[in-house]
């Protein structure tokens, strides 16, 4: 029982280092505390830039017809396919938050970093870095880029 006690014990230290690794990787630390009228302008911006990427697909990448996107009050819903899905993604106002709804890795909710960046604290990927890899499987082509400056 100890042996198992140990082996638990071990896994939980790794995952946190794992885990810590991925925060620092990306820079992030969560000190900064953003204001409502900040949180607003930084969580638009990012949902109006995703919006008017994800609109140049059509031309850019091979899309299903019933590829849609739309962006409204805060939410970005952009229908991939049937087969696929539909990736939500929405202000969280209240908790300061994006929230993410993906067809493929399911729900996340993003914080911003004091470096600016979305950032899923449970495993240190961005929100860009998540959305990149997956319409890259999804669309079977490495020219999407969703990386920030």
């Amino acid at each position: 029982m100890a042996f198992v006690n140990s082996l638990s014990s071990n896994t939980k230290t790794i995952h946190f280092l794992k885990k810590s690794l991925l925060l620092a990787h990306n820079y992030c630390t969560f000190s900064r505390e953003w204001s409502e009228m900040e949180y607003e302008r930084r969580a638009e911006d990012t949902l109006v830039a995703l919006t008017e990427y994800l609109d140049t697909f059509p031309d850019r990448v091979d899309c299903e017809s019933a590829f849609d996107v739309s962006y409204s009050m805060g939410v970005l819903t952009a229908h991939i396919s049937p087969r696929i899905g539909t990736y939500v993604i929405n202000k969280q106002t209240p908790n300061k938050q994006i929230w993410l709804s993906s067809p493929v890795s399911g729900p996340k909710r993003y914080d911003l970093s004091d470096k600016g960046r979305w950032v899923y604290k449970h495993d240190g990927v961005t929100l860009h870095e998540l959305l990149e890899k997956e319409f890259r499987h999804i669309f079977k082509n490495d020219q999407i880029s969703l990386q920030q400056s």
